[in-house]
């Protein structure tokens, strides 16, 4: 058997690359993220009744690290604390077809005026648990048993990947740079596939 074979503990001979998927020396499975989709079109959502478009750090954060990773931002809209505002505003965008993403900031938490979940969810076709587990996980790092606090979340509304992140600038560059950045593009390019 030459160095470019192995058996395995059954016998079974295993060339290299025999149809299997390998990672490359960074790590970086090629052939998993073959649907990728590099190149986002973004929707920025701000969820509040006292920000101004002057006066929206959170906002601002989203769109400059996601510009800087070469996506583009297509649309900002800031809007109430309403369920109706929330529910309305991403249904209409998710229905674009220049929108890959839509990342909202605010109304995660537990206030009476924190509707941005009740308004998302009954829009979601897939709902993604693991990035509110992950956030709360990278969140506790930063801010301990408060991270119980946040109910961020994420799911798919057509093809378009949607995330509620809270309305703090340290909570959206954290699920921004962190998960959103890493993984939007994967997510968006699996939930376009072909079957």
């Amino acid at each position: 058997m030459s160095d470019d074979e192995q058996s395995d503990e059954h016998g079974h001979d295993h060339a290299d690359g025999g149809g299997h998927e390998h990672a490359d020396d960074d790590g970086h499975d090629h052939q998993h993220h073959q649907h990728d989709a590099h190149h986002l079109g973004v929707a920025v959502v701000t969820v509040s009744s006292s920000r101004t478009f002057d006066d929206d750090p959170s906002g601002d954060r989203i769109a400059s690290i996601l510009s800087d990773e070469g996506h583009e931002v297509v649309v900002r809209e800031l809007i109430a604390d309403e369920y109706d505002s929330v529910q309305g505003t991403v249904d209409r965008l998710t229905e674009r077809d220049d929108v890959d993403l839509v990342v909202t900031t605010g109304g995660t938490g537990v206030t009476p005026d924190d509707v941005t979940v009740e308004a998302v969810e009954p829009l979601l076709d897939r709902e993604l648990p693991g990035f509110g587990e992950l956030f709360r996980r990278l969140s506790y790092e930063e801010i301990g048993s408060r991270s119980i606090a946040t109910r961020t979340m994420a799911g798919i509304v057509e093809g378009v990947l949607v995330c509620c992140l809270p309305g703090s600038e340290a909570a959206v560059r954290l699920g921004v740079a962190e998960i959103i950045v890493p993984e939007a593009p994967h997510l968006v390019g699996l939930s376009r596939r072909e079957d």
